[in-house]
């Protein structure tokens, strides 16, 4: 998500140059972003950063028509101002990839969705 509360490919791709197994990718990452939003919206909180990343195996070496996911792995990154903020955010992320993410459901159908969820807290630490 950037600062203005948009969600944008890293790297500034856009739609027009992935191909669509990319963009697959690409709208789980974006369903679980702003499935992960209105969650913590929900919780009165905002974090100061989110990054959502999905990767996925295929199974051919080189992409071909005929290659398919063998495998999925999210991961999911967040930065906020406060422990209860971090709480929160990882109860957020657990809800989003567990349960309320259509996507990030559907392609558990296809193959194994891994997770990984990084939380961290930018408040300074009192002396």
């Amino acid at each position: 998500m950037n600062h203005a509360g948009r969600f944008e490919p890293r790297g500034g791709a856009d739609c027009g140059s992935m191909n669509p197994k990319e963009l697959l990718l690409c709208a789980a990452a974006k369903c679980a972003g702003l499935t992960a939003a209105a969650i913590m919206k929900r919780e009165r909180m905002t974090p100061r950063s989110l990054e959502i990343s999905v990767a996925g195996e295929l199974s051919t070496e080189t992409l071909q028509a005929e290659s398919v996911f063998t495998c999925f792995h999210v991961v999911y990154n967040v930065e906020c101002c406060s422990e209860d903020d971090c709480a929160k955010a990882g109860r957020a992320l657990e809800l989003t990839h567990d349960k309320y993410c259509g996507l990030i459901q559907m392609l558990s159908r296809i193959a194994p969705v891994t997770r990984q969820i990084a939380v961290v807290n930018t408040q300074p630490v009192k002396a």
